[in-house]
């Protein structure tokens, strides 16, 4: 079967190749994959920045849809021909994560989705919402669940609740989605103007330019009579972090997601201890959680946003938009 792999760190070591196809244990499922998706994570693991100690080589991807071909003689969850998504920690099904459950992730340290076949657990996949295409759907499993946890599990976002987005990127705009869903207010920032607009046709409800901003903090108080948003989803890290915390009101909440700006911000406790404030660590989530998203979705029938689709030769491409990016949304792989 053919795969793309990371030989060595860095895009130019990410190789076609060829692999035997996986043999199947009783309880797995044979997959071939239709459709995978890119996250920024999968990026950090391709430059070795993620894991700089992972072994090589390695199946990059967390993300993937497709259509169930061989089972083993034990699995009862799932029936050849089921169209089912991967998980991405495979043995994190339900409650709270736990450092066995995180160890199981695809894409690193276990081979990933970016090959024409996958083995899996049973355990290891959901069933899709059928109005969505392959593309669309290999979009769910790592940006969709995270933005989910952030607002809707851990964060209880509710109608008339402000949360403020960070950038444009996969998980911001699924939580852009998401917030507007349950009738949230949306305030969404980026450097690019083409992309606020686009942010404003899928409901955003406040847009800044941070570029031509830069006290985009004062801005978002303005926007909200003083007293902050209810909600930050905070994907920036070093850059963003201690703005965040002037953004948000008393008794508010922080969700941190991602570190693109870099993981180590000076933090200052002092807001967070007089403002009563809760900074929640978000790490995707559940399978359990990703059933939940995926009822809400069939329901409303949302549509994630996929701003560039790469065949699986042009991989490289694909993860070289990740990095400059210029995307919108999700950029997706169709095989």
């Amino acid at each position: 079967m053919k795969v793309f792999e990371i030989q060595q760190f860095g895009l130019e070591t990410l190789i076609q190749t060829e692999r035997p196809e996986p043999q199947l244990k009783n309880d797995e499922i044979l997959i071939k994959m239709s459709a995978v998706s890119l996250n920024f994570r999968d990026l950090m693991t391709v430059m070795g920045v993620y894991n700089p100690k992972q072994k090589l080589p390695l199946i990059p991807l967390s993300d993937g849809v497709g259509e169930v071909v061989a089972i083993g003689q034990d699995v009862k969850r799932v029936k050849v021909g089921d169209r089912v998504a991967s998980i991405f920690a495979q043995k994190w099904l339900a409650g709270e994560p736990a450092r066995t459950r995180l160890g199981s992730t695809l894409g690193g340290p276990h081979d990933g989705t970016l090959a024409e076949y996958v083995a899996l657990h049973e355990d290891g996949v959901v069933h899709l919402p059928a109005h969505l295409s392959d593309e669309e759907a290999a979009t769910l499993p790592c940006a969709g669940v995270t933005a989910w946890n952030a607002i809707i599990s851990h964060g209880r976002l509710k109608a008339g609740d402000t949360v403020l987005l960070q950038g444009t990127g996969g998980v911001s705009i699924f939580a852009l989605q998401f917030a507007k869903m349950v009738g949230a207010r949306v305030i969404i920032t980026s450097s690019s103007d083409e992309k606020l607009a686009r942010a404003r046709a899928l409901g955003a409800d406040e847009t800044i330019n941070y570029k031509n901003n830069p006290d985009w903090d004062k801005q978002v108080r303005d926007l909200t009579e003083g007293n902050g948003v209810d909600h930050v989803v905070d994907v920036g890290g070093t850059n963003t972090f201690d703005k965040a915390l002037k953004c948000v009101r008393f008794a508010g909440q922080i969700s941190v997601i991602g570190i693109l700006s870099g993981p180590s911000p000076k933090l200052n406790l002092v807001p967070i201890l007089m403002q009563n404030l809760r900074i929640q660590g978000i790490i995707v989530g559940s399978r359990s959680t990703f059933e939940d998203m995926n009822r809400a979705i069939a329901f409303h029938k949302m549509k994630p946003v996929v701003d560039k689709v790469f065949s699986f030769e042009k991989t490289r491409e694909a993860f070289e938009t990740m990095a400059n990016g210029s995307h919108f949304g999700k950029i997706s792989i169709k095989f």
